[in-house]
């Protein structure tokens, strides 16, 4: 069926019309949540009626068309409810990532001139009053969990919306979307950033309304379909493809309890589609192979067996039609094998959708062989975010997929990627000249280095400002030399350096379960981290990797030396963007003592590339 109603223009036409369609409807819900260990659906009627409450509470409060209002909070019905709530009334949702520290709060709230906030719990509760004093713009705030006590300004969300509904009995038509325009700003997202302070994205309504129409008629949702939620709803990718572009069709999000509970979520929600990032599907695949590691040997030959048949079943699926033979042996292996590893994404799953940073090629082909498609998508937050998707019917791994129906794609005589459509953000919020650098003439510029195929698949290969330059002059992008490295066992993540350095060098972070089973079989007896990192039979393992590797790169491209990091890089130590993405300057600042060090040590050895 696809969406429920095609002709919206802006985001609270369409969640009107949904609602309308399915009002009374007491089988059909468009969020699920755990409650007390069990997934418990909110009805169409429920939701709407809080939407219309809430909406007119903050219009009470005097929220009016155009004002900011913020939103931080983990995945959870209030989120839908607040965005809704916010955009009916005409105003802008700014959403936090709640992984964020009050001062980039603080930036960000000041810099949108946000005058109300929803918040979920008393975490973000306090980081907000940490810094109220500071805020001129912020005047109130909405709580969505009980207050444990009474906080001047801020109202539980049950008593903003008991607020609301009592407005509403008195004044039915109080809240109308009616006057918001096509054109209007609905969210304004700020960029995580890998460098420099976060720039907030202006999308209208129509951005994004055009993004769900046309993701809609290639990835061919409908009612049938139920995905399970735990990319931050505040990122673009989840915002479009995980929610507005899920409602509109009628589709159910079960909302996962946590990160460390999707393997167990998704066994309950049984998803149709998933959106998700490659960081995961590396997390499954490295627990898949682990445990047939602990298989009997007969087991693990069956498991290679049908991995390889289901590589080999795909590659002639593509040019045609596999052979009679192979199809038989492919239908073993689907017993065997195929649908134990289907049962543990539910048993129902139809694809996953990647995005948010480069899928490595060796990663979609492992689990296609075992029949889970995975379709590689690619935007930016300044493009609502969807500009490319592989379609179901042809996937081309290492690559995004063609554009969209309604976006243009052009490449720049310099290899940047452009692109043009009804997705391209209003520009940067109080930051022309910054939208100038990257909108002339219409044309987006994504800072990206690409290429497209016969078949108009583009291929990313790296970011331009990412792309190091050696001393010798030489220019490498090191994208896909960390996904080499990174398809080691051994290797968790991965940086690669070497700017005005006469050669390159890699921060791995090594993957330290698979270390701990080395030093066992090697009777290694200290374990710490420490010790592990300093063992010269580990620093042979990775030696060896680089060795390997070597073989596949140019003369300038090899990596000639590595620093083992004994703490993973993560959003809370600051080395990744909420988006999981490296920040590459913070952590080539932090091992700049050990990088220096290592570079001296080398440099009598290597001359300039």
């Amino acid at each position: 069926m696809g969406l429920i109603y095609s002709d919206f223009q802006t985001l609270p036409e369409l969640f009107s019309h949904v609602f309308r369609h399915y009002r009374g409807q007491k089988n059909a819900f468009p969020v699920s949540r755990k409650v007390n260990g069990v997934y418990e659906p909110i009805s169409y009627d429920s939701l709407s009626d809080d939407v219309s409450s809430l909406a007119a509470f903050l219009k009470h409060k005097g929220i009016e068309a155009g004002d900011r209002v913020a939103i931080l909070s983990e995945n959870r019905p209030g989120w839908y409810l607040a965005d809704m709530a916010i955009l009916t009334i005409g105003a802008i949702d700014v959403p936090l990532y709640p992984s964020l520290p009050s001062n980039q709060i603080e930036y960000i709230l000041k810099d949108s001139g946000s005058k109300a906030i929803v918040v979920s719990n008393m975490l973000q509760l306090g980081k907000i009053l940490s810094i109220w004093q500071n805020l001129t713009d912020l005047e109130f705030l909405v709580v969505l969990n009980r207050l444990d006590e009474t906080v001047e300004g801020a109202t539980e969300l049950s008593e903003a919306k008991k607020a609301g509904r009592e407005i509403l009995e008195n004044s039915p038509d109080y809240v109308s979307y009616t006057m918001i325009k096509p054109d209007d700003t609905a969210t304004i997202i700020y960029t995580s950033g890998t460098t420099g302070l976060p720039k907030g994205v202006m999308l209208t309504h129509r951005n994004i309304c055009e993004n769900v129409k046309s993701c809609s008629s290639i990835l061919r949702i409908d009612e049938t379909d139920r995905s399970l939620s735990f990319l931050p709803l505040s990122h673009a990718y989840e915002r479009t493809g995980g929610y507005y572009l899920l409602f509109a069709c009628g589709a159910r999000i079960y909302l996962a309890e946590s990160i460390e509970t999707v393997s167990l979520n998704i066994a309950e929600a049984k998803p149709t589609i998933i959106f998700t990032v490659p960081r995961l599907f590396d997390r499954i695949r490295t627990n898949i192979l682990k445990q047939i590691k602990t298989q009997s040997p007969t087991k693990q030959k069956i498991f290679d067996w049908a991995r390889a048949t289901g590589i080999e079943y795909q590659k002639q699926l593509q040019e045609g039609k596999p052979s009679m033979i192979l199809a038989l042996k492919h239908g073993i292996a689907d017993k065997l094998v195929y649908t134990k590893i289907q049962e543990r994404f539910g048993g129902n799953l139809r694809y996953f959708v990647s995005g948010g940073a480069a899928l490595p090629r060796k990663i979609g082909e492992f689990f296609q062989a075992f029949g889970i498609t995975i379709l590689e998508g690619y935007g930016l937050t300044e493009t609502s975010p969807v500009t490319n998707v592989n379609r179901p019917e042809k996937v081309k791994f290492g690559t995004v997929g063609p554009v969209l129906d309604n976006v243009t794609l052009k490449i720049a005589s310099d290899g940047e990627v452009l692109f043009r459509g009804p997705n391209i953000m209003k520009g940067y919020w109080n930051d022309e000249s910054a939208t100038g650098e990257v909108i002339h003439d219409g044309w987006f510029h994504t800072g990206d280095i690409g290429e497209l195929d016969e078949d108009g698949y583009l291929k990313i290969t790296d970011r331009k400002k990412h792309i190091i330059v050696t001393s010798g002059g030489k220019n490498i992008a090191p994208l896909p030399i960390e996904e080499l490295i990174a398809e080691n066992s051994y290797v968790d993540q991965v940086m690669v350096i070497g700017e005005k350095r006469p050669f390159l060098v890699a921060l791995i972070v090594p993957v330290f379960s698979e270390l701990v089973s080395f030093a066992d079989e090697q009777q290694i007896t200290s374990k710490t981290r420490e010790s592990l990192l300093e063992n010269k039979e580990i620093l042979k393992i990775y030696e060896s990797l680089l060795r390997t590797i070597s073989r596949q790169l140019a003369t300038h491209e090899k990596v000639r030396k590595f620093i083992l990091i004994q703490e993973p890089f993560s959003i809370e130590n600051g080395y990744l963007t909420p988006t999981l993405k490296l920040k590459r300057k913070t952590i080539s600042k932090a091992f700049e003592k050990d990088i220096n060090e290592l570079y001296k040590s080398m440099n009598s050895l290597y001359n300039s590339d």
